[in-house]
Order: C-alpha cells, then structure tokens, then sequence
C-alpha cells in the first residue's frame, strides 16, 4: 500500500528549463539596448513558453544614441514574460529608477511589448532624487521610455526650496 501511495502522490513533470545566474544583453545593430540579470530563470515548454523569474529580476535599459547611458532600471522580486500575449508582469517591490535618479515604487507592473507601454492597476508612488516631491496615484500607463505618464486619482506632496517659483495667491 506504502508504494502504491507514493507512486498516486508523484506529480507530473514539468517541461522546464531552469538556468541559474542569469545575464541576457538585448542588443540592435551592435548597440546594448537592455541588460537582464536574475538568480534564477525557468522557461516552460509547455503550450505557453512563458519565461518566469521566481527569484527576482533586474533590467537595465539604455539610451541608443549614447552609448552606455542608463536610461532607466527595473528591479521586482517575481517576474513573468507570457510569451503568447508579448507581455511581461513584475510583481513585488517593483522599483524604476529613472536616469534623473527618481523612482517609481508598487507592487505590480505590466508592460506590453506590442504596444510599448507600462501600466498597472494598483497603488503607485512617485519619487524625486531628493524627496522634495513625491505623489502616489490609483494606476497609471506611460510610454516606453516613461516620459508620457498618465496617472488616475493622483494627490501628492512638493516641499518648496528657497529657488522655488510658486504662484502667488493674495496678500
């Protein structure tokens, strides 16, 4: 009975690849566009052919007409590309820091490769270099380069510097 139970309690084998100390340069005509670093990456052969990264995951992009600058990072604890839908979902501690030395912080982000946009549908928080402005927003989708942000039910907070310039309202 013993092995009769063991043999019923084996589960199926997964069609997986796994690699450990992942380092994946995305390069265009000799130009790096993007660098990919992660402890762990699996690549299933099922139908799906989804890449997932259990153990966290780091990109670099880089800006294409100067060569070596960092445009902006991702990093998130848990990352799956779904290959099929060409889109890629962080999820836990996403952080972007941005070339400008600001940082967007949440819990889940998406970005679609077909469309070339990042969005999400939770909590978001904006940050300057400096902590002199920051704002959190419901959700929000930006452009490829997160230059064209959009934000909903945004409310935030700017501490002024002595070269601020701020409106004017009354005596």
């Amino acid at each position: 009975m013993k092995d009769i139970d063991r043999l019923a309690n084996i589960q199926e084998e997964e069609a997986v690849d796994i690699s450990k100390n992942v380092k994946i340069i995305y390069s265009d005509s000799a130009k790096v566009k993007a660098q990919l670093t992660a402890p762990e990456m699996r690549i299933y052969h099922d139908t799906t052919g989804n890449y997932e990264f259990k153990k966290g995951i780091q990109i670099i992009f880089y800006d294409e007409v100067s060569v070596g600058k960092e445009l902006q990072r991702v990093t998130s604890d848990y990352a799956l590309q779904r290959a099929k839908e060409s889109i890629t979902e962080f999820k836990k501690n996403v952080v972007i820091t941005r070339s400008d030395g600001s940082k967007i912080k949440t819990e889940e982000l998406f970005y679609d490769e077909k469309k070339k946009i990042y969005y999400n549908h939770v909590n978001i928080l904006f940050e300057d270099k400096d902590g002199k402005v920051s704002y959190q927003a419901a959700s929000f989708t930006a452009d490829d380069k997160l230059v064209d942000i959009k934000t909903q039910f945004p409310t935030g907070y700017f501490v002024p510097s002595s070269q601020s310039q701020l409106p004017f309202f009354g005596n």
